[in-house]
């Protein structure tokens, strides 16, 4: 029964949410790590405040349970550079808030119809699909502020459930890669189950003869750019990647020592170099693949590709292992960077709200593809588009490279 699934989805991602932040002292949960991010706190108050005014508030008909705390978790209003100097709930009150607004939302959806013919919030299970995907999403945006933070902080270990020191004796898969002929490809959502409105309408992308990367590169072959000097190869990068590198002073992926490490989490290990290559940014991944002689595919070209994919369609994902597995092709493991500006497609049209994908439209934000070890399943999906200034590093993001296949004339 549709109305049993969204109670137990509902709360198998509440009580992933908890367990995410369980081992966080109040204090660090409370607490600005990075400008870059929301304190914690934020993240866990703003999915009860959305929680209310999609369930609740517009598809239950209530009233907010708590106005006052609208404009501080409306996302749009309060940018991340700001959310630690506004009046955002603390630890306890914010599961508290979280608890009490799931009691008000399981009564909605006790009584609301979820028939194709009811509501358009309503029907099918769309709103509901919306919010547990959203509160997906936070938990991972939560996992990559305690990732900034100061070791110490977060001890995955301490998870129920983790899986951090499952043993993984896998090589990565082979190189090479898949070939695209030149021509038409479907690209977007189909329109089966739920999906964001920047996912569709499903349409056709003219693509040329290429060759997309089989996996993400690896650990392993990013150490070989560094070690050839790509960082202060000024032929490599944009304008733009160039006078950010300068000025960052950015010589290695965000998390690599300069002793041949890398820090995840309260860890530093040594670089494993089957992994796929994380935490870089997109202005490093363009660099990466000219210096391999190709460049990132585009994101037709990147979806494409993995409609071909050969092996299981899914890599590490659901976040409990706190790390990737190997690199090979499929989704998972690490979102990837790909040529593509974010923009609607052909015949775009904003629902529920423009504020989710619609206001980033074109101002210079790179699409990511795929999904990571962070990434919730139900998210990962070929058609799922990610995205960020081409600066951002602290995605778990990597890349693959594409090149150009010669037509013979």
């Amino acid at each position: 029964m549709l109305r049993d699934r969204y109670r137990d989805a509902l709360a198998e991602g509440r009580e992933r949410t908890l367990a995410l932040v369980e081992p966080v002292a109040a204090d660090d949960l409370d607490r600005v790590h990075s400008p870059l991010m929301s304190p914690p706190a934020w993240d866990l108050g703003h999915i009860a405040a959305f929680e209310d005014l999609w369930l609740c508030v517009r598809a239950g008909g209530m009233e907010p349970l708590r106005p006052d705390l609208m404009a501080v978790y409306d996302a749009a209003e309060t940018p991340r550079a700001h959310r630690g100097d506004i009046p955002y709930l603390r630890r306890d009150d914010a599961l508290e808030y979280l608890a009490a607004v799931r009691g008000r939302a399981l009564t909605v959806l006790d009584r609301v119809d979820l028939g194709p013919d009811s509501d358009p919030l309503n029907a099918g299970g769309f709103v509901w699909d919306l919010l547990i995907q959203h509160e997906h999403q936070h938990d991972e945006t939560i996992l990559q502020t305690l990732a900034l933070a100061e070791p110490g902080v977060y001890d995955p270990g301490r998870v129920a459930g983790s899986r951090r020191d499952r043993p993984d004796g896998s090589a990565p898969e082979a190189g090479g890669a898949i070939e695209l002929a030149a021509g038409e490809h479907p690209i977007g959502d189909a329109g089966a189950a739920f999906a964001y409105d920047n996912e569709r309408p499903r349409h056709t992308a003219t693509v040329g003869s290429v060759a997309v990367g089989a996996r993400p590169v690896t650990n392993g072959e990013y150490a070989e750019f560094v070690a050839a000097g790509g960082y202060g190869r000024r032929e490599l990068w944009t304008a733009d990647g160039w006078e950010w590198r300068e000025r960052e002073g950015v010589e290695r992926p965000l998390y690599w020592t300069d002793d041949g490490r890398e820090r995840r989490f309260d860890r530093v290990a040594p670089l494993d170099p089957g992994l796929p290559a994380m935490h870089v940014s997109w202005f490093e991944a363009d660099a990466y693949c000219r210096w391999a002689g190709g460049r990132l595919p585009t994101e037709a070209e990147w979806e494409a590709a993995a409609a071909l994919a050969p092996g299981p369609p899914r890599g590490n994902l659901d976040q409990l292992d706190f790390g990737p597995g190997r690199s090979g092709a499929f989704v998972g493991d690490c979102w990837e960077w790909t040529a593509s500006e974010l923009t609607g497609y052909p015949g775009f049209r904003a629902y529920p709200y423009p504020e989710y994908s619609e206001v980033f439209f074109d101002a210079g934000y790179r699409v990511l593809r795929g999904a990571s070890w962070a990434t919730r399943p139900s998210v990962a999906r070929e058609t799922f588009r990610n995205w960020d200034l081409p600066q951002r590093r602290q995605i778990f993001a990597g890349l693959r490279c594409a090149h150009d296949i010669e037509e013979q004339g």
